[in-house]
């Protein structure tokens, strides 16, 4: 079971590269926030009560329901739509997200020969969320992409944390969850900042800042 939602949380990368519509987007953000709950469900192993509790509220309830509702006011706020970028055709946006999905796979095979990650799967389809996340900040030019792909670089280093350890100290897991609110909030007022000086949402008229 744990292995068939793992999969279905790497498959999430060929819709974020495919998807053209930033509500499709902040939907499946919230996808990965449930299936990471029914993860932390499945796989608690010998966890603490405390940490179970923390953990389903930083899933079930901050990732899969309090930042996509917000992130979709934002989005509506400023009636955002979707993303069109004629530069770059969407069959090679695929063809890049479907390389990063296998680089996944190839990576859990060498942590499971190596033996030295205890979930390997997890291990692999983490590494290939951070790498896809990254390719979607450097190939966007939305800054309201920048803040969804920071949010699912945030939940591959999650799963990641998941691969190497079963039990996660309390003090780490309040370090990240601060560190996702303040990135969030702060990305979206920074967001709607440059939406209301300059009534575009793109990197472009970062170039134009100066002192």
């Amino acid at each position: 079971m744990a292995g068939l939602l793992i999969i279905l949380f790497g498959t999430t990368i060929l819709y974020l590269f495919a998807a053209g519509r930033i509500e499709s987007f902040v939907r499946t953000l919230a996808l990965q926030g449930f299936l990471l709950f029914l993860l932390v469900v499945i796989d608690v192993g010998e966890i603490s009560f405390l940490n179970i509790a923390f953990l389903v509220l930083e899933t079930l309830v901050v990732k899969t329901v309090v930042i996509p509702f917000f992130l979709l006011r934002v989005i509506r706020r400023n009636e955002i739509g979707r993303e069109v970028d004629p530069r770059r055709p969407q069959f090679f946006r695929l063809i890049l997200a479907v390389a990063i999905f296998m680089f996944g796979f190839l990576t859990a095979f060498w942590a499971a020969r190596t033996g030295s990650i205890g979930q390997p799967l997890y291990f692999g389809m983490s590494i290939s969320m951070i790498i896809a996340s990254l390719f979607l900040i450097v190939q966007r030019r939305r800054i309201i992409i920048h803040i969804l792909a920071y949010m699912t670089l945030e939940n591959g280093i999650f799963l990641l944390s998941l691969s190497v350890a079963h039990e996660m100290p309390l003090l780490i897991n309040l370090g990240v969850l601060l560190d996702l609110f303040v990135g969030v909030f702060l990305l979206a007022i920074f967001f709607n900042t440059i939406q209301d000086l300059y009534d575009r949402g793109t990197i472009d008229v970062l170039t134009k800042l100066k002192d």
